[in-house]
């Protein structure tokens, strides 16, 4: 009986466990999830904890980089500004006292320098001075150990044709004390020749105190260090930490390269910033919960709300990005909406047109009665042109404003139609162009008159240079003679006449310049081709005495006269042999012959003569000869580049042409050619 009752009661014994495994209760399912929810938010605070930990590390390191990054430039700028100091020191080529009284008071300015010499070319010191701030720092080692780093620093100096700088090394003070210290060497050169060096020694523990700034060395140790981690000299007192943040810069100079080094020790992260972002999480989770909580009871009107807020803000975006002013009114003509672009056009708000039938407020006083009669046309049924109509209305201040009407039928979901939706097209910025378009013809000409004046400024200035220049050396040369005594009546006389001559002839440019530019015809006579040269003559020897030029005249016999402007044809004869006598100054033509050419034309058939001005120069290049005789263009450091450019307007305004060849054996052949009087 015992053993067949185990035997019965054995398998409920087995069931029982296998029921508590597939039915687990809700209210332990509901435990898990909210298990696993709180593990979850637990893992995300200790993430952010974390993060913002990492985050605080990465902000001092960033910093302490930007530190290391802007004491590396003040040292290289401070170093710079003593060298340019130190140059200044051999100004004017000063005596050793005087250059030993200066280099004093350079270094009681300048702490980070402990001696500054001067030595010639063998090295040998003329003069030195020692810093006031300091015992003499080779008192007891004596200069000759370091003697063999300050020749290399310089040989380096002088194939880099600048400072150069050693590399930094020990030296012994008095009571076993000592510093480190770098030699900086300055070639000394006149008129490309070595005539010495001038050494400066810098100390680098006073490199740190005086170049960086107090700042950096309050809050943070400040070094010069070896590749290898060696610290050469130390500055600043930093507060000790459980984090140690270090920065390391190279800076650079000419023949070393020296190691800063910034270490900020910082205390563990504060534990506040850290639980704020902590409760700022949780609040955010507790108000989540509560959303959860209502969310149960709300979804439905959170989805009706969701759907017509969107439905609204599309509409609202749609009409607030028109900048068409819309209007719907009903069938006995109220006004049922408009928006925003209406509402600005015409200067009434919504709450004021609302309503309105007849008589509207933007109805100019004036046309009320006509609108009423359109509006009753349009009540009654009748359709406005598609294509629109023009109107008038009048803004809240009184403005008129010009519009473009489009009206269409307001149809509703049922196909019926309820009203009228009219479009407004503002047509003040059309009728602003199209009075700008006159405006700018208006401009156009006036712009023309102006260019005309900058044309005839062009002219003036380029053309008053000759005789101008004659009158200044007929001055000068008339002033020579008087104070030397050796002037005669005669001499003067005949000085007098010629300032006289070339001032009446600078009033002809400006006349026949005027004339030219506002495009009158000159004042044109018969004049012999003998007569033009010789009226330039005296400004062309000037010339050709001053640039050793020798002058050939060859004008054929029985010339007839031409008909010409006969100030700006000489204007033209002397810019061209000013042009031709200034391509031959050069030391490489030695033989400067000019020749002027005067015949008729070659070909019978022309009633014209041509002149020639030809020369022995360099002759023109191909890519300058494509833009000769653009305006403004030119080879010369001095020059206006008008010259040619206005030499053929002239010409070709009196019928004839400008060319240029070139020259046999060598130079340029320029040529003109004028008709017949």
């Amino acid at each position: 009986m015992p053993r067949a009752t185990a035997r019965a009661r054995a398998p409920r014994a087995v069931k029982a466990p296998r029921l508590a495994t597939t039915r687990m209760p809700p209210e332990w399912r509901r435990r898990s999830l909210w298990s696993a929810l709180v593990l979850l938010v637990l893992a995300l605070l200790a993430t952010l904890v974390w993060l913002a930990g990492r985050y605080e590390a990465s902000q001092v390191q960033s910093r302490l980089e930007r530190d290391a990054a802007e004491a590396v430039g003040e040292v290289r700028s401070a170093l710079t500004r003593n060298v340019q100091s130190l140059q200044a020191l051999q100004f004017n080529e000063p005596t050793p006292q005087v250059w030993m009284s200066e280099a004093q008071a350079f270094l009681r300015v300048h702490r980070e320098l402990v001696r500054i010499e001067w030595r010639d070319p063998a090295q040998k010191i003329t003069a030195q001075a020692e810093s006031p701030f300091s015992v003499p720092v080779f008192d007891r080692s004596g200069r000759a150990h370091s003697q063999a780093d300050v020749v290399q620093t310089c040989a380096a100096a002088r194939r880099l044709s600048g400072p150069a700088y050693s590399g930094s090394y020990f030296v012994l003070l008095a009571e076993g004390l000592g510093i480190e210290v770098m030699e900086l060497c300055l070639p000394l050169v006149t008129a490309g020749r070595l005539t010495g060096y001038v050494v400066a020694t810098y100390s680098l523990p006073e490199v740190l105190n005086e170049l960086i700034s107090r700042q950096l060395t309050r809050s943070q140790e400040v070094s010069f260090t070896e590749g290898d981690g060696t610290r050469l000299a130390i500055r600043g007192l930093a507060r000790r930490g459980d984090r140690v943040f270090t920065a390391q810069q190279l800076l650079d100079l000419s023949g070393t390269t020296l190691v800063l080094r910034l270490d900020s020790w910082q205390g563990a992260p504060d534990f506040f910033p850290n639980v704020l972002t902590a409760l700022v999480a949780a609040m955010s989770l507790a108000l989540f919960f509560i959303l959860l909580l209502l969310g149960r009871d709300m979804r439905r009107r959170l989805k009706a709300e969701r759907d017509l807020a969107e439905a609204l803000a599309f509409r609202k975006a749609m009409e607030d990005s028109l900048i068409t002013g819309l209007r719907a009114r009903d069938l006995s003509g109220h006004i049922t909406y408009v928006n925003p672009a209406f509402c600005e056009m015409v200067g009434f708000s919504a709450q004021e047109l609302m309503g309105h039938s007849a008589n509207a407020p933007y109805w100019p006083p004036e046309l009320a009665h006509e609108y009423q009669k359109r509006q009753a046309i349009r009540l009654a049924g009748t359709a406005p042109p598609r294509e629109g109509f023009e109107s008038v209305f009048m803004h809240k201040d009184g403005t008129r404003i010009p519009v473009l009407i489009i009206e269409a039928p307001l149809i509703n979901e049922q196909g019926v139609q309820t009203g009228w939706m009219s479009a407004f097209l503002d047509m003040r910025e059309q009728r602003r162009v199209e009075e700008l378009s006159r405006a700018s013809q208006d401009r156009l000409q006036a712009t023309a008159r102006l260019a005309m004046v900058g044309e005839m400024a062009s002219l003036l200035s380029h053309e008053l240079n000759q005789p101008l220049a004659a009158i200044s050396s007929y001055a000068t040369g008339s002033t020579n003679l008087l104070r030397e005594g050796r002037h005669t009546a005669a001499d003067m006389e005949v000085a007098m006449q010629r300032i006289a001559q070339q001032a009446e002839r600078a009033g002809k440019v400006i006349k026949s310049v005027h004339d030219f530019v506002r495009r009158r015809d000159q004042a044109r006579e018969a004049v012999t081709p003998q007569a033009l040269l010789d009226a330039v003559m005296p400004l062309v020897n000037l010339q050709a005495r001053k640039l050793v030029v020798q002058l050939q005249l060859r004008v054929a016999p029985g010339l007839p006269p031409v008909l010409c402007d006969r100030t700006m044809v000489e204007q033209v004869l002397l810019n061209l042999a000013r042009n031709g006598m200034q391509a031959m100054d050069s030391p490489d033509i030695t033989r400067r012959v000019l020749l002027l050419d005067v015949k008729r034309h070659p070909d019978a058939d022309e009633r014209q003569l041509m002149f020639s001005v030809s020369d022995i120069g360099p002759g023109i290049a191909p890519d300058v000869a494509q833009q000769l005789f653009t305006p403004f263009f030119t080879t010369k450091a001095e020059g206006m580049g008008l010259g040619l450019s206005l030499c053929r307007t002239v010409i070709e305004q009196h019928g004839g042409s400008l060319r240029f060849a070139p020259h046999t054996p060598q130079g340029t052949v320029f040529s003109f050619t004028l008709p017949l009087a």
